[in-house]
C-alpha cells in the first residue's frame, strides 16, 4: 500500500469548524485520511497557490460566504473537488452558475455538506416523486442572533417569549443573514429552490441550543423533523454538528461502506 493517503484534504479557513474538523481526523487516525494543508489570513500568511502545491484531492471550505466567493471558482478550475460548509453563499445566482460551469469544465465536483441539519436525504428524495411545499424555521436563543438585522428589530437581551424576526424565502434570507443562513440554503438546495422554500427565524429563550425545524410535504407523503444542535463553544451560531457531518463526508469517500 501505497504511503500516500487515499484523501488529501486542504481547509479554506482557520475558524472553529476548520479546528473542528481537524479535531475530528485527528481522533479517528485513518492512514487514508489526511489533513495536507489550511489556508488563513494569519500568520504566517498562506495563499491558495500553496494550498494547491501540497496536491489536495479535495478542498474544504469552512470560513465563509466571501471565501467561496473569492477561492471556489478558482479550486473547481484548477481540476479539484470542492467541499461547501457555507452554503448560503450559493444564494447569488452568479456564484452558483460560476461554480458548476468551473466544475464541469473541469470534471471536479462541487459537494455541498448538510451542515446542522438531518433530513436532507429524504428531502431530496421527496423531490424526485414531485415536493408540494417547503417550510424551514429556526430558533436560536436571543443573544446568538446578535450583530444580525435581528438585533434592529427586537431587543435581544429582553426577549421572554419566543419572537419571530423574519419571515420570507430562503434566498433573502441567505442574503440578510450570511452568518446564519447555511441551514435554509441547504434546505433549499436540496428541495424546490431558495424562491420557493419557506424560512421563519425567531429568537428564542426559552431554547438552550440551536433548534432546527423542517417540513415538506409532496407526492411521497408529509414529513417533519425537529433537531436541536449544540452550539460550538467557539461560536454559538455554528453547530457542533457542521464540522462532524463534513468529516461523515470524507470518511465515505475513504470507506469500502458508505451509509
Amino acid at each position: 500500500m501505497s504511503s500516500r493517503a487515499l484523501l488529501r484534504v486542504g481547509l479554506i479557513g482557520d475558524g472553529g469548524i476548520s479546528r473542528a474538523v481537524r479535531r475530528a481526523v485527528t481522533s479517528l487516525a485513518d492512514p487514508r485520511l489526511e489533513i495536507c494543508g489550511v489556508l488563513t489570513r494569519k500568520e504566517p500568511p498562506h495563499t491558495l497557490d500553496s494550498l494547491l502545491a501540497a496536491r489536495p484531492d479535495m478542498v474544504v471550505e469552512c470560513a465563509s460566504h466571501a471565501a467561496v466567493s473569492e477561492y471556489g471558482e478558482l479550486v473547481l478550475r484548477a481540476g479539484v473537488d470542492l467541499l461547501v460548509a457555507s452554503i448560503g453563499s450559493l444564494a447569488d445566482p452568479g456564484l452558483e452558475d460560476r461554480l458548476i460551469r468551473a466544475a464541469r469544465q473541469s470534471r471536479a465536483r462541487l459537494i455541498l455538506t448538510p451542515g446542522a441539519i438531518g433530513g436532507i436525504d429524504a428531502l431530496a428524495a421527496a423531490r424526485l416523486g414531485g415536493l408540494h411545499r417547503v417550510c424551514y424555521r429556526g430558533r436560536k436563543p436571543p443573544l446568538a442572533w446578535k450583530d444580525t438585522p435581528a438585533q434592529q428589530q427586537l431587543d435581544l437581551a429582553t426577549i421572554t417569549a419566543p419572537t419571530p424576526f423574519y419571515k420570507g424565502n430562503a434566498r433573502e434570507a441567505a442574503r440578510l443573514f450570511p452568518k446564519n443562513s447555511n441551514v435554509a440554503a441547504t434546505v433549499a438546495l436540496a428541495g424546490v429552490g431558495f424562491d420557493r422554500t419557506e424560512v421563519e427565524l425567531l429568537a428564542d429563550p426559552t431554547v438552550q441550543r440551536n433548534v432546527h425545524e423542517l417540513f415538506f410535504e409532496g407526492n411521497d407523503g408529509c414529513f417533519e423533523m425537529r433537531m436541536e444542535g449544540v452550539p460550538s463553544p467557539e461560536n454559538p451560531r455554528t453547530s457542533l454538528l457542521t464540522a462532524h457531518s463534513i468529516v461523515r463526508i470524507l470518511t465515505g469517500l475513504v470507506n469500502p461502506v458508505v451509509i
